[in-house]
């Protein structure tokens, strides 16, 4: 049997666009033609962008969809690229073919079509519907059935979407048909850790198969998800013989060998420091978010501090320093090195730096309503936000909140004052992580010969709101290194109260750190969409109701 050149198009879709999406199937498809491909694969819901959530129940959407699968397989024939077997993913409809207008029972799917010599000429739906952590696939899509083996010159190829592979029976399924490669197309999204699970598994599906896996992932932020690309192909010895480097667009070329001969290798791309990992995929999810919604600039509060110089710096490496706006907000409790840093790191950017100060704002507040202690607090943060806004409304940037995931735990903002934005770049970094990225950034600026970007006082110095004569942050917090533990076992592992206290935790921390949790709850439904980086992330992972009486002490 022949060799098969394959192309896995590691690409960046967004939801909603057909056209736009198809136009990136169109391009990628000729350079896989051109590099001598038989077969390109792309993504799951790769025509509809992922996730597609409640449009899949669009009979309309789902017409335009079918339909616009339909003109690409027709306009890769026109383009001379008919002979090229693509395989993509986009959302089908129970029975056969189109939805029709007024057929109710019929039910979307997650389906992958197999384009070639101007039609559309299988399909397979995807077989098992995850309803955990950030899916809910079971309650919009119907369930596939069929098992699914195309012949592209001359070998047989199994196909099957990203779920199915970590379930037994699809791959059971392809085996018994015989397969000489198993493609699993795929939209999954980025969290820490998770890489060498998919690699893991695909070795597993390759032995059980008999041949080897190709696995191809989408890349690029879609709201609060991010795709980390990570395209690869295994062999059934569990050796990885191909790899995409994680967050880019690539085009990954393999080549299946004969039938007897020693496996082919290709491009394998290095592997990712862990700090490298999560701070490209928060740079992802924030180019993602601003240009998918159509946002050339942001702008954000420069305080002085850790979190908004990260943030800051974030910013300028997706959007181009000259795209952010950073403005210093100094109050009479701000201190000078603070302002001083703030305008340091904006000049180390080169990002658009302004000034202004809300002393005036702030007493004009103070003097009408009398305000003192918390209230007062927090009106200076609120007049920052009114102030990011309005220059939002006026100059059209995107407002980035700059709280980072201890913080938004246990409610250390104030809401419409320093959790006002659009979205939220650290929104899922821990505040003892925060410097870890800090310094991994300095470290790669160094590394290249560059300036770090964020100045080193940024770093090094106790963090504070500065909204109160010599405040700090652990004057009502317990150390960050404590409280990020006790917030991992108690948000991400769901420890309780005595789990916590068995471990040897202080009972009055403890009691501290479940109380301040339990009721920002509110606050939390209110804090912008921000990139999920952890195992579970405050949005789609963890639902938990505002009003409860609930509380880890009382059993």
């Amino acid at each position: 049997m022949a060799e098969l050149r394959i192309a896995l198009a590691q690409v960046d879709t967004c939801v909603g666009d057909l056209d736009g999406n198809a136009a990136k199937v169109l391009e990628w498809t000729r350079r896989a033609h051109d590099a001598g491909a038989d077969l390109v694969a792309f993504p799951e819901m790769t025509l509809t962008g992922y996730p597609i959530e409640d449009l899949a129940l669009r009979g309309s959407f789902r017409r335009a969809a079918w339909d616009a699968a339909a003109d690409v397989a027709r306009r890769l024939a026109a383009e001379g690229l008919g002979g090229t077997t693509v395989v993509l993913g986009t959302v089908g409809t129970s029975g056969t073919g189109r939805a029709h207008v007024g057929a109710v029972h019929e039910l979307p799917t997650n389906r992958a079509v197999v384009l070639r010599d101007g039609a559309v000429v299988t399909s397979y739906d995807k077989h098992h519907l995850p309803n955990y952590g950030v899916f809910d696939e079971f309650r919009i899509f119907a369930p596939g059935t069929e098992t699914c083996v195309i012949e592209v010159a001359g070998r047989r190829v199994g196909i099957l979407v990203c779920e199915d592979v970590w379930q037994e029976g699809p791959t059971a399924g392809v085996a018994a048909a015989g397969a000489d490669l198993l493609l699993v197309i795929n939209g999954s999204p980025y969290e820490e850790g998770k890489g060498h699970q998919r690699t893991e598994l695909a070795a597993r599906r390759a032995a059980q198969v008999g041949a080897p896996v190709a696995y191809v992932n989408m890349v690029g932020g879609q709201d609060d998800l991010v795709f980390d690309g990570g395209s690869f192909v295994t062999s059934t010895a569990g050796e990885v013989l191909a790899r995409a480097p994680r967050f880019d667009e690539h085009l990954l070329l393999w080549t299946l060998a004969e039938a007897g001969a020693p496996d082919r290798r290709g491009e394998v791309a290095a592997a990712l420091d862990a700090d490298e990992m999560v701070y490209r995929a928060c740079v992802a999810g924030l180019a993602g978010y601003a240009r998918k919604n159509g946002f050339r600039s942001v702008a954000l509060g420069l305080s002085g501090g850790i979190d908004s110089a990260l943030v800051a710096v974030m910013a300028a490496d997706a959007l181009g320093g000259e795209n952010v706006v950073g403005v210093s907000m100094p109050s009479r409790y701000s201190s000078e090195h603070s302002k001083d840093d703030a305008g340091d790191l904006a000049k180390r950017i080169g990002a658009d730096y302004r000034v202004q100060p809300i002393g005036p704002m702030v007493d004009a507040y103070e003097a009408e309503l009398g305000l003192d202690g918390v209230a007062a607090e927090n009106i200076q943060a609120r007049v920052r936000g009114n102030i990011l806004m309005a220059l939002s409304n006026t100059e059209g940037h995107l407002v980035l909140a700059t709280g980072n995931k201890t913080e938004l735990a246990v409610g250390y903002s104030t809401v419409y004052g320093d959790a006002v934005g659009g979205y939220a770049p650290i929104k899922d970094v821990d505040k003892s992580r925060v410097w870890a990225l800090a310094r991994w950034r300095n470290n790669a600026a160094l590394d290249r010969g560059e300036l770090p970007p964020i100045p080193e006082s940024s770093i090094t110095k106790p963090p504070s709101a500065e909204l109160r004569p010599g405040q700090v942050d652990q004057d009502s917090l317990p150390p960050y290194d404590l409280l990020d533990e006790v917030l991992d076992a108690y948000v991400e592992h769901a420890e309780g109260r005595a789990d916590l206290l068995a471990r040897g935790f202080d009972e009055a921390v403890v009691d501290k750190v479940l109380a301040l949790v339990d009721r920002a709850e509110w606050k939390r439904r209110q804090y912008p969409l921000g990139p999920k980086v952890t195992a579970l992330a405050f949005g789609r992972d963890r639902r938990l109701p505002v009003t409860s009486r609930w509380r880890e002490n009382q059993r």
